[in-house]
């Protein structure tokens, strides 16, 4: 069964940063685009990056020239680093394939505020 653990989520001020981690279990996710979403309370989910198994990335244009994103296929580990972050960027991350078909993990919370 597929699993998703997502971890370095914390408080930072306006302009700070933070690097998100994704730990796969049950799935060789080198086959397949991967991807990091965010719900911010009272809206849906949204995707803001994601990655294929060529490297290729896309992300959201809230997100664009802030943030970026990698994997590493050996360790099935994903990555999103997160520089000059705005208060409305915060939301609890998560990580799941393009498609978000596999069950999710409970995701990490960003908080930023000053």
């Amino acid at each position: 069964q597929v699993h998703f653990v997502e971890s370095g989520g914390g408080l930072v001020q306006p302009g700070g940063s933070l690097t998100l981690s994704c730990a796969v279990s049950g799935v060789t996710h080198s086959n397949n685009v991967m991807a990091w979403y965010r719900q911010a309370p009272g809206q849906s989910r949204e995707r803001v990056a994601s990655i294929s198994k060529t490297g290729g990335k896309n992300f959201a244009d809230a997100v664009k020239g802030r943030f970026t994103v990698s994997r590493d296929d050996v360790k099935n580990m994903m990555y999103l680093q997160m520089n000059n972050l705005k208060p409305e960027d915060t939301a609890v991350y998560f990580c799941n394939n393009l498609g978000g078909n596999w069950p999710w993990g409970q995701g990490t919370q960003v908080t930023v505020s000053s």
